[in-house]
């Protein structure tokens, strides 16, 4: 029997995966699909399925660990955000060529817009680099069910198979028909092949056309072929659409009035595109419009740029999500219809993000800029790449690159004679993730600039997920846990030291101390070690004490320019800063940050109400 559940779309993935029998599945936090693991072990619980399910330290052994499961026999999947897909590129490309024996899928979210990334990239195009069969959810329950066709195509030819869901998707929440668990046993077996699974050059060019064969079975597999939504009419003219644009297509349809007259096509494998389906388009339609995010996957597949047109030919726009307004103008214009001028909604923009009131990355920011005030500051991804607000934070590159790219300012600037105070920033999540190999070719190069570790112990801009410092598994499990600083000496740091950066007269003199030793000895690393606000909140770890505002507040501005905390509200009537006591979390680390000192905590003893 089954029952109806109203799902987001991460989560209905999470079910379609547990449903369909996965036994092994693995991550690394990324938005938009950083809920899919937890979702997964919500319903690994709730079905009794035996599962292994872990927060991997970054997407690439992720796949690695996945894929293992996979060719042992085992359904496995890993999920990530797009940009994570490029950490993890090297063993998604190998892996098409070896293939798989057990149902193998890749979930890779995509952020057209982007909402929350940093490049609104296509995973499609990397699937097609890597010749792997894509799947375009258009909704929660379509990703629900394609993760159990995922899994059928990539145990039927032997491939991995990408579930590529879009944000408008994972985020979206859905009244889902949920079918009961149907746990598949099987037993792990994994057959040793030299030949394949450890293959020469030799061998992996016979792999190649191997899998091109594969590829091109798949392109006529019909459990995968688009789907026409109005096979009743006769049309001219064809409208072809994928993932969220197709579902924002299909209603408009409806409200246009032209379900009637053009046709509808829904593709759910935009790579490789069904072979026939592209000859009957051409031999059947003057008129082909293709609405797909984010890049023209389906249209460079049909490529006849006489009836064909998309983002291609620049009747889509060529960036940016295809939202309904978009899209409503589009058909409108394909199907001869008045088009509305009024403006589109805006993308982007918004009120400009900023540190959580308390957080412990904001005094390291603080500190940061006293101690190097004219210094270089490259830092990373996460959520203490806010501390840009704070004049901390000069460059933003990929997941790891902070380090990376203090080694260069640092030769870059020295190959001129110039000595510069370089602070790199890097949150511990992503220094697990990608920090440790720059940070042994440092050492080894030479370098000289000082790396502050935000160590705040869990994956914060993500949902608080834990890291391999925590000692705690997806499913709350006790795990063995990494000794950082024990990480950071391995790696030949020689300076290494440990402060509470709330604390930020003490840490201050810290960062000065580590900037001397890293102008003459190398580099220097600072463990910036405090919990995540929200974490500490939330389990009563902060005592707090009331702060107040007296009356030698000048109006200077110091604090809420060069701290920035929400909490801290400008007042122009009285030409005073004030208080926002529903903001304030009181952790008073703002008392050491107004030179006037007119910021002051309540008499000792006395706690926040």
């Amino acid at each position: 029997m089954s029952d109806r559940i109203l799902m987001q779309g991460n989560d209905a993935i999470a079910r379609g995966l547990v449903e369909a029998g996965c036994a092994v599945a693995a991550s690394y936090p990324g938005t938009p699909a950083s809920e899919i693991l937890s979702s997964i072990d919500r319903w690994r619980k709730k079905s009794g399925a035996t599962m292994h399910v872990e927060w991997a330290v970054n997407e690439k052994v992720a796949l690695e660990i996945a894929y293992t499961a996979a060719i042992s026999g085992l359904r496995a999947a890993v999920s990530m955000k797009q940009v994570g897909l490029n950490v993890a590129s090297d063993p998604f490309l190998s892996a098409a060529y070896l293939g798989v024996t057990g149902g193998f899928l890749v979930v890779s979210a995509d952020d057209p817009g982007p909402h929350s990334s940093q490049t609104e990239q296509d995973s499609r195009l990397l699937a097609m680099m890597a010749k792997v069969p894509v799947l375009d959810p258009a909704s929660p329950a379509h990703a629900m069910a394609l993760a159990g066709t995922g899994f059928d195509l990539s145990e039927t030819f032997g491939v991995p198979v990408m579930l590529r869901p879009t944000t408008r998707v994972c985020h979206a929440s859905q009244d889902i028909e949920a079918a009961p668990f149907r746990p598949q046993a099987r037993e792990a077996r994994f057959v040793k092949d030299p030949a394949r699974w450890a293959a020469t050059p030799v061998f992996r060019r016979k792999l190649h056309d191997r899998l091109a064969e594969k590829i091109a079975a798949i392109a006529a597999w019909p459990a995968t072929a688009p789907v026409r939504v109005n096979p009743e009419i006769s049309a001219a003219k064809a409208v072809v659409a994928s993932g969220v644009a197709f579902s924002h297509a299909r209603e408009l349809f409806g409200e246009l009035g032209i379900s009637g007259r053009i046709a509808l096509y829904q593709v759910v494998q935009p790579y490789p595109l069904h072979a026939a389906f592209i000859d009957r388009l051409l031999e059947t339609y003057g008129e082909i419009l293709v609405l797909e995010e984010s890049a023209p996957v389906i249209e460079m597949q049909i490529a006849d740029r006489r009836h064909v047109s998309g983002r291609m030919t620049g009747t889509v726009p060529g960036t940016g999500e295809l939202l309904p307004e978009i899209i409503e103008r589009l058909l409108a214009r394909f199907a001869g219809l008045p088009v509305t001028d009024a403006a589109l909604p805006s993308q982007g923009g918004g009120r400009r993000p900023t540190l959580c009131p308390g957080c412990a990355h904001r005094s390291s920011f603080y500190a940061i800029r006293k101690a190097a005030p004219d210094g270089i500051y490259p830092s990373d991804i996460g959520c203490y790449t806010l501390g840009i607000n704070l004049g901390a934070v000069d460059t933003v590159l990929c997941m790891g690159a902070a380090i990376s790219q203090a080694a260069g300012f640092d030769y870059a600037h020295r190959l001129t004679g110039k000595q510069v105070d370089i602070v790199a920033t890097i949150g511990d999540s992503t220094f697990y993730h990608a920090g440790i190999p720059p940070l042994i070719d440092a050492v080894v190069q030479g370098a000289r600039f000082v790396l502050v570790i935000l160590d705040n112990g869990t994956t914060a801009m993500t949902g608080n997920q834990p890291t391999p410092g925590t000692g705690i598994g997806a499913g709350g499990e006790t795990t063995a846990a990494v000794d950082m600083e024990g990480l950071v000496r391995a790696c030949g740091v020689r300076f290494c030291r440990t402060a509470n950066p709330d604390r930020l007269p003490e840490f201050v003199e810290l960062l000065k101390e580590a900037l001397a030793h890293a102008r003459e000895e190398g580099v220097a690393v600072v463990i910036a070690r405090q919990p995540c606000a929200m974490v500490a909140r939330a389990a009563g770890g902060v005592e707090p004490v009331a702060i107040v505002i007296t009356e030698e507040c000048t109006g200077c501005r110091h604090c809420v320019d060069r701290f920035e905390c929400p909490a801290l509200v400008f007042d122009e009537a009285t030409n005073r800063v004030r208080i926002d006591g529903m903001t304030c979390n009181g952790c008073g680390v703002c008392v050491s940050v107004c030179p006037l000192g007119a910021i002051e905590q309540e008499p000792a003893g006395e706690k926040r109400p």
